[in-house]
């Protein structure tokens, strides 16, 4: 009872925080900073070992400059987060820029749906909330719930608030199976961890075998539905401009783990350009290969 009553009171902090303007939150987010890295270091070990294993290329001073990097930027996406709570529609669409839609429209007329693959690389979450109010089709996420049902349904209503469909990943044939007979963009962050239990193959990954989710390329190829990885850039603070590239039109054509691979590929190549802006602080790769 304590515990729900702590959650409810951070629930509304977070809403007072969010009718502030950005301006303000990014002032809070440098503070959040030199909190997070300098005094409280949360994480820091994971993330300083994660980006050694994935840049073996790279010397210790080059390691340090990509981790405070990060660390200034997942300050900001906390708050552009909180921020989603009350931001407007005006707002989103100022945020958030999208090229190459006009390929995802072409197939909802034809009444075909399309999966969608990104990760969690700059603000998934203003990306996703802007991509509904962008197209056509509904707009279906799949994700993985939290365990507080309360903080659930705040992220719930942020998420959801312009008709996007959430949708928790062990109801994805269910969710699909609700909207058969129209068009719809199912979206993955299909860089999502599996437990050890659901790990039926490892992807080599900046440079470390990687367990994947198959969710994606099983769907692909019982479905023959075309893919598209939406490739997000930050060009400054605060806005973010998103690429639709075609990456796999006809699952049919490909080979066992084909998918799987491809869409690691482009995340990769996606990182090595900007790497500050990936989740590194998540404990990913917490076991290899027996």
């Amino acid at each position: 009872m304590i515990k729900r009553g702590i959650a409810h009171v951070g629930v509304f902090f977070l809403y007072l925080l969010s009718l502030l303007p950005l301006s303000i939150l990014f002032f809070f987010a440098r503070l959040l900073y030199y909190l997070l890295y300098y005094l409280i270091g949360y994480r820091k070990k994971v993330v300083r070992q994660n980006l050694v294993n994935s840049f073996p290329e790279k010397s210790l001073t080059e390691i340090v400059a990509i981790e405070k990097k990060y660390f200034k930027y997942l300050a900001e996406l906390i708050f552009e987060i909180i921020k989603q709570t009350t931001i407007s529609e005006k707002e989103t669409l100022k945020r958030v820029k999208f090229k190459g839609l006009e390929q995802l429209e072409s197939h909802f007329k034809a009444g075909e749906s399309i999966l969608a693959c990104t990760g969690h690389y700059c603000n998934w979450e203003l990306g996703t909330l802007a991509l509904g109010l962008h197209i056509s089709a509904k707009t279906m996420v799949i994700f993985k719930p939290i365990k507080n049902k309360i903080f659930e349904a705040w992220f719930d209503g942020l998420r959801t608030k312009y008709g996007n469909i959430f949708i928790a990943m062990r109801q994805t044939l269910r969710g699909m199976a609700a909207y058969k007979n129209e068009p719809t963009l199912l979206c993955f962050a299909s860089d999502q961890s599996p437990t050890r239990e659901e790990t039926k193959y490892f992807v080599d990954f900046l440079h470390q075998p990687t367990p994947a989710l198959l969710g994606v390329e099983k769907i692909a190829k019982s479905t023959n539905r075309p893919i598209y990885y939406f490739k997000v850039s930050r060009p400054k603070q605060g806005f973010y401009e998103v690429e639709v590239l075609p990456m796999c039109l006809d699952a049919s054509k490909t080979d066992d783990f084909e998918i799987t691979n491809l869409h690691f590929k482009f995340l990769e190549d996606i990182i090595n350009e900007q790497p500050q802006y990936w989740l590194w602080s998540h404990k990913r790769w917490k076991f290899k290969p027996e």
